[in-house]
């Protein structure tokens, strides 16, 4: 299949003529009220008979803006495509104090919300067959999504999934480091607080970034972060991370029992995932093909273009094969 893609070429100019207009005309918002009375925000566009309904999962600290141009080239390519901000982050509510605080009490508490997105919102509208697109953080929710409703998705795709995050330390000096942490927020009386080192949101320079290659993608998340205050999001907290920690364990110690037909897409110059256990829970699922991206940086989905069209056109061609 021939799949048409944007380029980095002149992508802002692209943006002004093309994906913002797209984004006030055939995209809708909308929310709903998940777990605990959390707000979620979502939004969805559906073309003319579409091939398939894509839900995308995304990662931490992101929003459904962020993904603009992503879902600009699913739809031109004839998807119907959702997608939630999660619970703590992107224009949905926060839970603590601090509205930089990337937090969660439990990964259950965002499978939740988003089986409730699917099944409350997506099912009533969406055609075709129904398919998963989850990034990093929303790797682990989307396997434990399928580990609690094996059927609810034909096919799925993990792009550099959460399935192990650097430092990979030993899981003794993890969990010491995270029950001390806890520690000090009970001594603080704290609702919860940074993780060791952790910090408010920082816009990182381009050249220190380990993010993407793509200098103009780069710029352009920056600027809508600096535009969009709300969806700023700072470091984990240590709350954030024992859950973390829960769920990574349980999706590879249950990674066998996850059996829908799934695609995984490895990052090879991922500064952010642990790519040794990842690939490992990978290869325990016994309908994973796991297939590496050289050079890749971690954001595959705003990478520089040879890798970004790569990398789209294996899942689109995944998702559609018979």
């Amino acid at each position: 299949m021939n799949w048409a893609f944007t380029s980095e070429n002149n992508l802002a100019s692209t943006f002004a003529t093309d994906i913002n207009p797209f984004w006030q005309h055939s995209v809708t918002q909308g929310h709903f009220v998940g777990k605990d009375n959390i707000t979620v925000r979502y939004s969805h566009c559906i073309p003319k008979s579409p091939r398939a309904t894509i839900v995308i999962c995304s990662g931490r600290i992101e929003s459904y803006l962020k993904y603009k141009e992503f879902i600009y080239d699913l739809y031109q390519n004839g998807f119907a495509v959702f997608i939630l901000d999660h619970r703590g982050q992107g224009l949905s509510d926060r839970m603590t104090s601090d509205p930089q605080h990337g937090y969660v009490a439990h990964f259950d508490d965002y499978v939740d919300d988003f089986v409730t997105f699917v099944e409350t919102i997506v099912k009533p509208k969406h055609q075709g067959p129904l398919l998963l697109v989850c990034h990093s953080m929303g790797g682990a929710i989307g396997a434990l999504t399928l580990l609690r409703m094996p059927k609810l998705f034909s096919k799925a795709v993990f792009a550099s999934p959460m399935f192990g995050i650097k430092p990979s330390l030993p899981n003794w000096l993890a969990n010491g480091l995270i029950r001390t942490g806890l520690a000090v927020n009970r001594m603080k009386k704290a609702d919860s607080g940074y993780f060791f080192g952790q910090t408010p949101y920082i816009a990182f320079p381009f050249a220190l970034n380990k993010l993407t290659h793509s200098k103009t993608r780069y710029a352009l998340f920056r600027e809508l972060y600096d535009e969009e205050q709300d969806i700023q999001l700072g470091g984990v907290t240590t709350e954030w991370l024992a859950a973390a920690h829960q769920a990574m364990n349980k999706i590879e110690n249950s990674a066998g029992a996850i059996t829908t037909p799934t695609l995984v897409l490895s990052a090879d110059d991922d500064a952010i995932i642990d790519n040794k256990r990842q690939r490992l829970v990978a290869q325990r699922m016994p309908n994973a093909t796991l297939e590496i991206v050289p050079r890749a940086y971690h954001e595959l989905f705003t990478e520089s273009d040879d890798i970004r069209e790569r990398s789209l056109t294996r899942i689109l061609d995944f998702l559609t094969e018979s």
